[in-house]
């Protein structure tokens, strides 16, 4: 076979008497297709790898998945951020496809589908998403993962030119290499644990696919990094690790409770019940109407906002325990979701409007920002006891 016929975005690695053809393509690209049409038919593969992990394979060959989704069983696993953020993540692909006319990942889905009508064996190589998300969102600090959610969600509703041309420009390497290396300065945690670790973990995948002649099917901006873990053998179980808990959270868990308490104390004994029983209207009020104002800016319904105020002076004395925890299920009770909802999901959130209209999306926001007031109520009423107090 000539070289020379293969894509130009393709980069072929040798490995003893293996080969590999690494497709580098654009998530979003008409181009890419063809290129992983095109690769297969010339290299006819003993194996073919895809940058898809089980969970990622199984949301895009099987859509009507959404339907079976059972949002009270998210909320109590506390997953309520985490399909928030897979949800936006999803909508900033396919707000991109739907101006180019090409589904998001459709170069994934044609590896896919190319290695069942060849017999070639199907690899997904990539690292669960899950395990990828909660590494990159663990070993982030406060301001970061803020940071982080405010940049997703701008993505999502700012409408930004997007064309064929600067799809296409991202798979020349130079510009990729810019563009990771900009992203690195502002938040290099985040390439570390999504793109160097990947890097790691795609190369050995690949490696490890049956055959002598494999065709791989991988983001452009992945092949660079990818080379350089040819021919090593890297044990992958560090990379499979979920980061520990932070201090920080285990200290916002059991040390603002405990502050309250020893404030209730102290005022107690420096002012009697009297000073004692105002500070508990305080925390009671505060944390509550916060609570409550978080669930009304998510359009909760009136049953939802009422369960979010009574909720918050408890929950957040609870270590366990979440005021949007409570918001959401009664969200979710009064308004359940139909089957339709849950279809139109993936659409709905295309839009500002749809993200606050579609049942689904709304108690997701019930729960992040019912949370979201009941933590700043925490802060200002903690400040205003300890002023009376002290």
């Amino acid at each position: 076979m000539s070289f020379e016929n293969l894509p130009a975005s393709v980069t072929v690695v040798e490995e003893g008497d293996k080969r590999f053809f690494l497709v580098g393509t654009a998530h979003v690209s008409l181009e890419s297709v063809e290129d992983v049409r095109r690769t297969v038919e010339l290299v006819k593969p003993d194996s073919i790898c895809v940058e898809l992990c089980p969970a990622r394979h199984q949301s895009m060959t099987r859509r009507d998945d959404w339907r079976k989704m059972d949002i009270y069983k998210v909320i109590k696993e506390g997953k309520a951020v985490f399909l928030l953020v897979q949800l936006v993540l999803q909508a900033f692909y396919r707000k991109i496809g739907d101006r180019l006319g090409v589904q998001p990942g459709a170069e994934m889905l044609e590896g896919v589908r190319l290695a069942d009508e060849t017999g070639a064996t199907l690899v997904l190589a990539d690292r669960d998403v899950q395990v990828t998300l909660k590494r990159v969102w663990g070993f982030l600090g406060f301001w970061k993962k803020f940071q982080l959610l405010t940049q997703l969600l701008t993505s999502i509703f700012t409408d930004e030119d997007v064309d064929k041309s600067m799809i296409e420009d991202m798979k020349k390497q130079d510009q990729l290499a810019s563009i990771m290396g900009t992203f690195a300065e502002n938040f290099p945690q985040i390439k570390e644990r999504l793109i160097d670790e990947r890097d790691i973990y795609l190369a050995q995948k690949i490696r490890m696919a049956p055959g002598t002649n494999i065709v791989a099917v991988v983001g452009a901006g992945h092949v660079p990094g990818m080379q350089k873990y040819f021919g090593q053998e890297i044990d992958l179980s560090p990379l499979e690790e979920l980061p520990p808990p932070s201090k920080w959270g285990a200290f916002w868990k059991w040390g603002l409770p405990g502050f309250f308490v020893a404030l209730l104390g102290i005022g107690f004994f420096r002012g009697g019940v009297e000073t004692s029983m105002q500070a508990a209207s305080i925390w009671v009020v505060v944390t509550g109407l916060l609570a409550a104002l978080g669930s009304a800016a998510a359009l909760g319904h009136p049953l939802t906002i009422l369960s979010s105020f009574l909720a918050a002076p408890i929950t957040t004395l609870h270590p366990i325990l979440a005021a949007g925890w409570v918001a959401g299920l009664v969200q979710a009770w009064v308004k359940k979701p139909t089957v339709s909802d849950l279809e139109e999901l993936p659409t709905s959130v295309l839009t500002v409007k749809g993200f606050w209209t579609n049942p689904v999306s709304r108690i997701l926001l019930v729960v992040v920002f019912a949370n979201l007031g009941a933590t700043i109520g925490v802060f200002i009423s903690s400040s205003m006891i300890a002023a009376k107090v002290f």
